[in-house]
């Protein structure tokens, strides 16, 4: 990524967040069932709002709410990887958000209270995805900018 010029104390602050961010990652999803109903019951009731005030079932509802959530919970992945460690390929980046997720899904077997899916890791990946995305293009933007204050004006001939 272009994103290679931040100075050394950014680069630092942006590590130390993307670590804080896997700490809180590791809590949602490595915490039983029982006690992660508390953080994650926001999608049942989101559910069941949905539920009543369509005609789309509740279980529905949940799955689509549930597998967006995926997708969320890892855009940051995706928004702080690369500016965390900028010499990482858009590949790398990816890959680590998907393995990350795999790592994630596999740990889950030995939860009791916990169900691995493939979904998940599906949405996760594109949560990277959207998040390393998201860079690319403030980054491009920016340097698109900054092309067009650094163009000199034209010098004019008096005529």
């Amino acid at each position: 990524m272009m994103v290679k010029r931040m100075p050394p104390r950014v680069v630092l602050a942006v590590r130390w967040l993307f670590a804080a961010y896997l700490v809180v990652l590791a809590l949602i999803v490595f915490l039983p069932a029982s006690q992660a109903g508390q953080v994650t019951g926001v999608l049942g009731w989101a559910a069941r709002v949905v539920g009543d005030l369509t005609d789309v079932p509740v279980q529905a509802a949940y799955v689509v709410l549930e597998f967006t959530a995926n997708i969320v919970l890892f855009v940051p992945f995706g928004v702080l990887a690369p500016l965390a460690f900028p010499r990482l390929r858009p590949l790398a980046v990816i890959a680590l958000g998907c393995a990350t997720s795999v790592v994630i899904e596999l740990v889950q077997f030995t939860i009791p209270s916990r169900y691995p899916t493939v979904s998940d890791v599906i949405a996760n990946t594109l949560g990277t995805v959207i998040g390393y995305l998201v860079v690319a293009a403030v980054v491009r933007r920016r340097a698109a900018r900054a092309q067009v204050v650094s163009r000199p004006e034209p010098v004019r001939s008096p005529t």
